[in-house]
């Protein structure tokens, strides 16, 4: 009956010790499973390779190569973080089967003992329950290391041969930048070539137009000069009968249309009447015209010139002073600034000259000195003193105002 029970309970312990490692084991076999986490992160990796756009900052590529070795070092060393964790436990699991199977087997001695029996019997022999030997998992940590170092060294590789790809795709990307680009400036370059000759073209048929016109004009005043040598030597009356005509009566008198119809202060292309009486001039009043006609022709090309200009210069003062006003800040100056262009004696004056300036399209108001001193007229105001000097050398230029002697003040 002893036997029986002590076998019992020998057969009890061993399938106790048989189920305690047998859930040991599943419990490590399911820690050293870092296949899926693997597989998520080279998956994650990937998607990030796939969905991340190329760039071609080189820096930008070590950083981020840097931040991975990092994460990379830093999920290693929480695997070796884990398997030393595990491995701690596992060591203090083993010592307590250990102490759990030296204290079964000890009470099964003690009571062993109590029974009477002879420990030296071969029942005795035979009912000795062995102790169970755990072996260490030195081995699992061994292998757990190299896993890592493996994954880490695995790792690595893919890194730097993503590193790798992605300069080799951002060299492609600039090379292909670089084409399109010279592409680009070739066809700008042969635009403004095409545009060059155009240009050159069209000012060759220009000057070539201005030269026969010049000519024309030119044979047209020699016939003319040449007609005029041959007009009378002083002037005479002339009574227009039918059939006449300012062109028939050039002829007949040697003088050009133009000095008949300038000598009798009608058009060339006038019709005469039956009747009328015209003055055909002479020699010298045909060079007196002539020099008159030149000394207008001159006189309304200078007066031509000098409106060019000054349309110019009124434009270029407005585009100075608009760029004026869009780099002027708010920060330049804590008020505004003014122009003033006149200091009248009263009131009244000052109004008139406010009518004037806005006639011209800007803005002016008064401004009372005081008794005695006067009345300022004041344009503007503009922000800033840069864009307040711009206005005031429009001003200075405008014509239409006749100021020559704006200068800029303070407005509070």
């Amino acid at each position: 009956m002893n036997f029986s029970r002590q076998a019992l309970l020998g057969i009890g312990m061993i399938v106790g010790g048989s189920v305690m490692l047998y859930a040991m084991a599943q419990q490590i076999g399911a820690n050293e499973k870092p296949t899926p986490t693997i597989a998520v992160v080279e998956k994650s990796t990937t998607e990030q390779a796939v969905t991340n756009p190329l760039t071609t900052d080189i820096d930008t590529e070590k950083r981020l190569l840097a931040q991975k070795q990092k994460q990379r070092a830093a999920r290693v060393a929480e695997q070796e973080k884990r398997a030393k964790q595990f491995l701690a436990e596992q060591a203090i699991a083993e010592e307590q089967a250990l102490a759990k199977a030296r204290s079964e087997n000890q009470q099964y001695a003690n009571n062993t003992t109590t029974t009477g029996g002879d420990s030296d019997s071969p029942e005795a022999a035979q009912n000795t329950v062995a102790t169970p030997e755990v072996q260490s998992r030195t081995v699992t940590a061994s292998n757990d290391a190299q896993k890592a170092a493996k994954l880490k060294t695995e790792e690595e590789a893919a890194d730097k041969k993503e590193a790798a790809k992605k300069l080799e795709d951002n060299k492609k990307l600039e090379e292909s930048n670089k084409q399109a680009k010279d592409k680009k400036q070739a066809e700008a370059d042969k635009k403004a070539k095409a545009e060059e000759k155009a240009k050159a073209e069209k000012v060759k048929a220009d000057e070539k137009a201005a030269a026969d016109k010049k000519a024309k004009a030119d044979k047209k005043d020699a016939d003319s000069k040449a007609a005029n040598n041959q007009a009378p030597k002083s002037a005479q009356d002339y009574t227009i009968k039918s059939g006449d005509g300012l062109l028939k009566l050039a002829r007949q008198y040697n003088v050009s249309v133009k000095a008949l119809a300038q000598a009798n202060n009608i058009e060339p292309s006038a019709t005469l009447q039956i009747g009328q009486v015209i003055t055909v001039p002479s020699r010298k009043q045909i060079e007196r015209l002539e020099r008159e006609a030149a000394a207008t022709k001159k006189a309304s090309e200078e007066k031509r010139k000098k409106e060019q200009a000054e349309v110019k210069k009124s434009a270029d003062a407005q585009q100075k002073l608009s760029a004026a006003r869009k780099k002027v800040k708010e920060t330049d100056a804590k008020g505004s600034f003014g122009v003033q262009v006149a200091l009248a004696s009263n009131q009244s004056k000052a109004d008139e000259v406010v009518k004037k300036y806005e006639a011209a399209g800007y803005k002016a108001k008064t401004v009372n000195v005081g008794t005695g001193r006067g009345v300022r007229v004041i344009v503007g105001p503009e922000r800033g003193k840069i864009a307040a000097l711009a206005l005031k050398d429009k001003v200075n230029s405008d014509s239409s105002v006749n100021a020559t002697d704006a200068w800029v003040r303070y407005w509070d």
